[in-house]
């Protein structure tokens, strides 16, 4: 199993920082023949499928796997959006490279805060891996094995998904890119910062919230927010990634690194130079083989 993920990515770490085509992980579309016929839906032969993890309209999840009945290590995608907006569909891409590289994938959609307040989001994220751990065996995934990793706000998922009670089985890594670690913090700096994009933080953490502030009955959802004041010993060990310009800047993590690093969790704190946020932040030369190399020295 390690060989089949491996060989792949330990290539790209190999050349870490270094640009890579847009195309560079996907497969060549085969020449049309009578014993080669066109992959009608562009799988190169993975397999794919929508399916639901809960009622609700949002908690479903896209998953990639080869269907080569091998268990293969596991990567969790979480969208980013301010919490209330976003949509797996636009992370497509990613999780097609990702698939491409071994790994058996699940991209996640998650009920937004306009559909149920926090830790609705953490709890459908729980939900989602335990129905792939449940359904292991249909898509080809090791239980035992696997990653999780989230953009902006669904890096804040994933990472409350990390510090969540006291490690959760299998889980041996988590990445942020241009995670929001401290509600709190956005909100702070949101109230009269001139940023627009740090205004709308501040609002979209109220929003997560609940519609209320920090103090009086809502203390206790924020303190439910806050990724760092819940690090213990067995958390997943964490990789963040920010732009060091940015409206979610390295700060935020870096208070993450301390607190898990009291515990004896390693966190390392990536930055790049620039503004970009998220998704444009993951497709900047280098940035995507990093966290690559890194998931490989974690799940193979």
């Amino acid at each position: 199993m390690r060989t089949a993920v491996s060989a792949g990515v330990l290539a790209l770490a190999a050349v870490v920082l270094t640009p890579v085509a847009a195309d560079a992980t996907k497969e060549p579309t085969p020449a049309p023949s009578a014993t080669n016929p066109v992959d009608p839906d562009g799988l190169g032969g993975l397999a794919a499928e929508t399916v639901a993890y809960g009622s609700h309209r949002r908690q479903s999840m896209d998953v990639w796997w080869t269907p080569d009945g091998q268990q293969r290590p596991g990567v969790f995608l979480i969208h980013g959006g301010w919490w209330s907006g976003g949509d797996k569909k636009y992370m497509k891409e990613i999780t097609r490279g990702y698939a491409d590289l071994g790994y058996t994938v699940f991209n996640l959609n998650y009920r937004l805060s306009g559909d149920a307040p926090w830790p609705a989001q953490r709890t459908d994220a729980l939900a989602a891996i335990a129905a792939a751990r449940k359904h292991a065996d249909k898509w080809a995934f090791d239980p035992s094995n696997y990653v999780v990793v989230g953009f902006s706000a669904g890096g804040h998922i994933a990472a409350a998904v990390g510090t969540y009670g006291d490690g959760i089985n299998g889980l041996k890594g988590v990445v942020g890119l241009s995670p929001i670690i401290s509600p709190l913090r956005a909100y702070t700096e949101g109230e009269k910062s001139a940023d627009p994009n740090k205004r709308k933080l501040r609002t979209a953490a109220i929003r997560l919230a609940g519609g209320c502030s920090p103090k009086g009955k809502c203390s206790r959802v924020w303190a439910s927010m806050e990724v760092a004041w819940h690090a213990s010993r067995k958390d997943a060990p964490m990789l963040t990634v920010h732009s060091e310009k940015e409206f979610v800047p390295p700060a935020q993590s870096q208070v993450l690194k301390q607190m898990l690093g009291q515990v004896g969790v390693p966190v390392t704190v990536l930055t790049a130079p620039g503004i970009n946020h998220s998704n444009p932040l993951y497709r900047e030369p280098g940035v995507a083989e990093r966290v690559q190399a890194w998931i490989a020295e974690r799940i193979g």
